[in-house]
């Protein structure tokens, strides 16, 4: 099982969809940088979101490590902070892949010669690996949606249609 480092949107997203547990499910190791546990979890919670209360819930049970980033990287890119903070703490690491889903901070990702993974590759890859099963995988991609992710038709009928060839349907 390889590590990984997440960015918030993956985080906010899967606890909206109460798949959080596809993390530690799928990682040996799951971390986030100090920005994005203040970002998710702290003004979550002054703001009174369930998804932060969980994602707290999963830093307790020690799924999840929130790091304090050493170096912070300086792309080319702007970039929100914690985002920055996810691609220095992945280089700090030797972190290959990145969680997010950002389309800026994917390619600063790519740029400092990171592999950047969205939530859509997360659920596809539960699927995959059987932790997830067609049906479920419909629920929890229809739920993230609902909740506000933004996702284009064709890009969530291509899921779709993986998710379906993944599950031998």
């Amino acid at each position: 099982m390889e590590r990984i480092i997440s960015d918030a949107t993956p985080l906010i997203y899967l606890a909206k969809a109460n798949q959080l547990h596809l993390l530690h499910d799928m990682f040996k190791e799951i971390m986030i940088p100090n920005a994005i546990y203040d970002e998710v979890v702290v003004k979550g919670i002054q703001k009174e979101k369930n998804d932060a209360f969980r994602i707290k819930k999963m830093i307790g049970d020690g799924w999840l490590q929130v790091r304090t980033v050493r170096i912070h990287f300086q792309g080319e890119l702007p970039l929100h902070p914690g985002e920055t903070e996810v691609i220095s703490l992945a280089l700090e690491n030797g972190i290959k892949t990145v969680l997010m889903d950002d389309v800026k901070a994917r390619t600063a990702a790519e740029m400092a010669g990171l592999i950047p993974k969205g939530t859509i590759w997360l659920l596809l890859k539960a699927v995959k690996n059987k932790i997830l099963d067609f049906d479920q995988f419909l629920v929890a991609l229809e739920e993230i949606v609902r909740s506000g992710y933004y996702l284009k038709e064709d890009v969530f009928l291509k899921a779709v249609h993986t998710a379906k060839n993944l599950s031998n349907l």
